[in-house]
């Protein structure tokens, strides 16, 4: 069987089981020829194991026959730590005014779940990645 070639790579962060045809998922696939409600009901059957409006990022990748495939990727890590603090956004000013202090443990839940998509070769490493970010949304991380 011979390869398809693959005419373009589309990135999004969608809500998990909220897609709609509407931009911006529409609008990203119906240039390429791809139909949009049939992407938007495979993802929202894939999403199903997750938290319903969790946003996550997908690759979508279209070939030449206007087929397409997708690979989910986990939650952003600002997103995962949002919702281990129950915030609605992170400090407009990071480095003087602080919103939220994540626990150890909290931050280890956020690494495990990363894991997979960071450039970490270890729990450790991922830990200092994630608390890099969390810093950066103003949110103080316990030693």
């Amino acid at each position: 069987m011979a390869k398809k070639k693959v005419t373009a790579i589309i990135k999004l962060q969608i809500p998990a089981q909220k897609a709609t045809p509407a931009p911006p998922v529409g609008s990203a696939l119906g240039p390429q020829g791809v139909s949009a409600p049939q992407f938007v009901q495979q993802f929202n059957d894939r999403t199903k194991s997750y938290e319903a409006g969790l946003i996550l990022p997908v690759i979508i990748t279209i070939y030449q026959d206007k087929s397409f495939t997708f690979i989910l990727k986990t939650p952003p890590a600002a997103v995962l730590i949002k919702k281990a603090l129950g915030l609605a956004k992170g400090s407009g000013v990071p480095h003087t005014q602080k919103v939220g202090k994540l626990s150890q443990d909290q931050l280890t839940e956020i690494a495990k779940t990363k894991l997979a998509d960071l450039s970490a070769n270890d729990i450790e490493a991922a830990k200092k990645i994630i608390a890099g970010t969390a810093r950066s949304m103003g949110v103080e991380v316990e030693k």
